[in-house]
């Protein structure tokens, strides 16, 4: 286990990950390394929470959002994915899903103690797949878990290709309608510290093969659970990334009820989603 004594430098980071890509290209992967990443007394800073619920639709309040508390494991998921050990390029890595368990809620003042790892190494069609492991305790008692699962293009994974997750899109009709301005990226970066060159401006973004810069998922990810409104003291929520959105730009929001929880998507103008969504009671 390493443990760090405050968060690292994103930034640096993502730089180091992206510069090293090269050296990480190509070969066959049998397993990923065994690191776990400790930050063990971890604070909230109340400005970068009030910042990041203005950017992203939430109330400000005692209690903080699931999607936030995944902002505050970011800087561990930076580290391991920067670390010489990891095999995959962060050029190459395609963010497909995620999700996360709020178990109850989670209170600004108090301190965490967040732990990442990544394990769940499996062959995919277009490369391979894993898993962001995120826990976050509060004292002994787990008070958030999360999962984000990624697809490393190109890797060569022993085994036969698995079927990923498929989460069936809404038909509702949509409710509101979201105008994403140019800087949206370069905003949602500075309060959650992932400053990837496609989020940030048109000319870095063309490096990686995007016309325009692009939305982080994680931003459309929290701004469709605010747009849901009130929320269970504990839940599950898991979200499918399946077309990147384009900054300037539009996208509707589609929600509706579904046995004890909702069914969400955000989609284009011709209703083909982005990101498709549910949310269930923790445990259910």
């Amino acid at each position: 286990m390493i443990e760090l004594k405050e968060p690292p430098a994103t930034g640096r980071l993502l730089i180091k990950g992206l510069a090293g890509a090269v050296g990480k290209r190509g070969g066959r992967v049998a397993a990923l390394p065994e690191l776990v990443y400790l930050l063990e007394d971890a604070g909230q800073h109340v400005g970068r929470l009030a910042a990041y619920d203005h950017l992203t639709g939430f109330a400000l309040a005692d209690s903080v959002p699931a999607t936030w508390l995944h902002v505050q494991t970011f800087p561990l998921q930076a580290a391991l994915l920067a670390a010489d050990e990891f095999p995959f390029p962060l050029a190459g890595l395609v963010h497909v899903s995620n999700t996360m368990t709020l178990h109850r809620p989670v209170g600004l003042g108090e301190r965490l103690r967040i732990t990442v790892q990544a394990e769940g190494l499996a062959p995919h069609a277009k490369g391979a797949t894993f898993d962001m492991v995120s826990r976050i305790k509060v004292g002994d008692e787990t008070v958030w878990e999360g999962s984000s699962n990624y697809l490393a293009t190109g890797a060569k994974v022993p085994g036969e290709a698995r079927a990923g997750l498929r989460l069936e899109a809404t038909t509702a009709t949509p409710s509101q309608l979201w105008r994403l301005p140019a800087d949206l990226g370069r905003r949602y970066a500075a309060v959650s510290g992932d400053a990837n060159p496609i989020h940030l401006h048109p000319a870095t973004a063309r490096l990686f093969g995007f016309p325009r810069p692009i939305i982080h998922g994680m931003w459309t990810h929290a701004r469709a659970l605010a747009a849901l409104g009130a929320l269970p003291d504990a839940y599950t929520v898991t979200v499918q990334f399946t077309k990147p959105i384009l900054l300037p730009g539009k996208v509707s929001f589609a929600a509706e009820r579904a046995e004890d929880g909702w069914s969400f998507a955000v989609v284009n103008s011709a209703g083909k989603p982005h990101l498709i969504g549910e949310v269930r009671p923790a445990g259910s």
